[in-house]
């Protein structure tokens, strides 16, 4: 009896563990056919796609993408494939006059390498690049106005320096690091002066010295609170007396002068103008032609009508003795008698101690 107890004590324990195991197993076997499951998913998303026959083209989904662009990210080929490309067109010149001279000056340096060259364009630039710098030529040649002569006009100054700021635009260099303004001032004023040397007859080395005896002359004014006097200045130049001399006229050299100009600054119509003023070499003396005259009745109070006639007609109105013949209808030879008779007589009367004349 006691054998049968635990027989079936046995027996019942197995068939108590069975539902334990039967989860189990299906737990496993659910497991090992969900992984299966998950394996074969990608494997159908690897698959290659089929190979196509020679000469089939691809279809294009979307914009074609250059090799520079296809190295770029995403955004930035959105950007290069929505840009759209700028556009040439040339300003107007309003438009250019409108512009800060910095940004004028790449369309000038396009349009000087460009090849061939656009010679109406290049010339509507350089035009606009001169409006703009126009007031530096005047300020320019103002200043250079104040240390020359009355005679030089600024209109003349003015225009030398076009020619200048021209030269300037021409040759002008961006890439140094120079500003125009800088480099351009130096070329104007080069331009002036070329200008005014050539213009001037005075050698330049005169000129030279003539600035130096001038700088030195007034250095010894200021220390000896007088003029200086010759030697003074001679040996403060280190100079012979000869020498100085000869640089000090050399120095001092003839200038020209229009005589339409007016003797004083005033623009009014009274202003007298300098051929007003300047004497005549050439022009009789109206004084002494009436002392002259005074003389010349006096002397021959004496004389007939005839004499006086040949002595007037012969020193004042200028004829020969044979063209007064003719107009009395006498010979050359008896008019050439009758003005020695008188010339005798007349030598008596003005000698000095005579007392002719006095009577």
């Amino acid at each position: 009896m006691p054998k049968s107890k635990s027989a079936s004590a046995s027996s019942k324990k197995p068939a108590a563990a069975l539902p334990a195991r039967a989860n189990r197993s299906a737990s496993a076997r659910d497991k090992s056919s969900s992984k299966p499951a998950e394996t074969k998913r990608p494997a159908r998303e690897l698959e290659p796609a089929p190979a196509l026959p020679k000469g089939a083209l691809k279809p294009a989904k979307g914009p074609a993408i250059s090799a520079p662009q296809a190295d770029l990210p995403a955004p930035a080929k959105k950007a290069a494939a929505t840009s759209k490309p700028k556009s040439d067109r040339r300003p107007t010149v309003d438009e250019l006059r409108a512009m800060p001279v910095d940004d004028i000056w790449p369309h000038y340096r396009r349009a000087a390498g460009t090849r061939p060259r656009d010679d109406e364009w290049m010339e509507k630039l350089r035009n606009v690049l001169m409006e703009q710098h126009y007031p530096l030529v005047k300020h320019i040649a103002e200043r250079l106005l104040q240390t020359l002569p009355k005679s030089i006009e600024l209109d003349d100054l003015v225009s030398a320096g076009l020619f200048g700021l021209m030269d300037a635009i021409r040759g002008f260099d961006p890439d140094r690091g120079i500003k125009f303004k800088t480099y351009c001032t130096t070329r104007i004023r080069g331009s002036i002066l070329d200008q005014l040397r050539s213009q001037d007859w005075v050698p330049r080395l005169v000129r030279l010295k003539a600035g130096r005896i001038e700088k030195a002359l007034q250095r010894l004014q200021g220390e000896y609170g007088r003029e200086p006097t010759h030697a003074e200045l001679a040996n403060a130049l280190r100079m012979e007396h000869g020498e100085l001399a000869l640089e000090m006229t050399s120095a001092h050299a003839k200038t020209m002068f229009s005589l339409s100009d007016r003797w004083d600054d005033r623009d009014d119509d009274n202003s007298m103008e300098k051929v007003e003023i300047v004497e005549d070499q050439k022009a009789v003396d109206p004084i002494a032609e009436l002392n002259r005259r005074d003389v010349m009745l006096y002397i021959t109070k004496s004389l007939t009508h005839k004499e006086r006639f040949i002595i007037e007609q012969y020193y004042h109105v200028g004829h020969t003795m044979r063209e007064i013949g003719e107009m009395l209808a006498l010979t050359e030879s008896r008019v050439c008698q009758i003005h020695s008779n008188v010339m005798g007589r007349l030598k008596g009367l003005l000698a000095p101690g005579s007392g002719s004349l006095e009577a």
